[in-house]
């Protein structure tokens, strides 16, 4: 896959493009039904199929406090991007500069000069341009007479609802990792650094891995997860705890969210390793146990709720 960053470096090719456009955050079936669609076309075409996103959430640069979590960072996506087999990514920086194109100049610019498109495929209802002034209709007047063709491609459905980043996002926030997997296709997932943490698990025979997140990202309400963790390329069965420990004193009103993981027939050192933490499913809310002992017991369980579940 060629990946190419900002409109200077976008050189269109001979053979021509079929393009998709969007934010493609999480890459879930949605998206990956947009991507077949142009890959299809490509190969109909004899032309290079290309996906165009952009390197942020839009709202990051438009109003930075209405920017949703991410569903996957940078480099996730475009490991994502990658798996679906699509020819080229393009991505543009989402400046100010880029949000003040016109829909003509978008399409001029971007569309026809940089990446000599002879078909577009974006979701419908999509907006382009300043001020989110180009709708369908521009779309297809522009490529009528700029050589392209625009189709608008309904989203896939789950359970008649549309599938979604935003609707994604509200599954993970509530903790609901089952309908987060449908929607993605996989199970939902973050990539983090094991940082150092106060060695508490350790000491109640639960070594943790505490995991450093990017803040831009989404991750499940507070709570214990059974899921796997990924160290190099091997993977383990997890249990996961999302919270603030609050029978060490912990308070949820001010305490920073961490995710720590207990990795199962793991042995060895994490620290300042990259683990990948998929979360399956959710066992129980985060609980302030009033003894020690109590929250050990919990713990046993815990592991071995995990390993039944997800070892079945």
């Amino acid at each position: 896959m060629r990946t190419t960053v900002g409109i200077e470096a976008l050189e269109a090719p001979g053979e021509g493009t079929a393009v998709t456009i969007g934010t493609f955050d999480g890459v879930h079936l949605g998206h990956r039904a947009l991507i077949a669609r142009t890959i299809s076309e490509a190969e109909q075409l004899g032309a290079r199929s290309v996906v165009l996103t952009w390197d942020r959430h839009p709202l990051m640069t438009l109003r930075p406090e209405a920017a949703p979590r991410l569903l996957s960072a940078p480099h996730r996506k475009l490991e994502l991007l990658e798996a679906t087999g699509i020819d080229q990514v393009a991505i543009l920086p989402f400046t100010e500069e880029l949000s003040h194109l016109s829909p003509e100049d978008f399409v001029g610019r971007v569309l026809v000069a940089g990446l000599g498109a002879r078909a577009v495929f974006v979701g419908e209802g999509w907006r382009f341009g300043h001020q989110r002034a180009g709708d369908m209709e521009l779309l297809q007047k522009l490529g009528s007479v700029n050589g392209f063709e625009a189709t608008p491609v309904d989203l896939a459905n789950e359970d008649g609802d549309a599938v979604s980043s935003s609707r994604i996002r509200e599954a993970v926030a509530a903790g609901h990792l089952n309908v987060a997997r449908r929607l993605l296709g996989r199970p939902f997932d973050i990539d983090g650094v094991v940082v150092g943490g106060d060695k508490r698990g350790a000491e109640l025979g639960f070594p943790t891995a505490n995991i450093e997140c990017d803040p831009h990202l989404a991750y499940p309400t507070r709570g214990v997860y059974a899921g796997r963790a990924r160290v190099g390329d091997s993977w383990f069965l997890a249990a996961i705890n999302v919270g603030v420990n609050p029978t060490f004193g912990g308070d949820p009103e001010v305490t920073p969210v961490r995710v720590e993981a207990f990795l199962l027939d793991f042995e060895g050192d994490l620290y300042e390793q990259t683990l990948r933490v998929e979360f399956h499913q959710r066992l129980r809310d985060e609980m302030r146990f009033s003894s020690v002992d109590d929250l050990v017991a919990q713990m046993h369980r815990d592991v071995a709720t995990t390993r039944e579940m997800l070892q079945s």
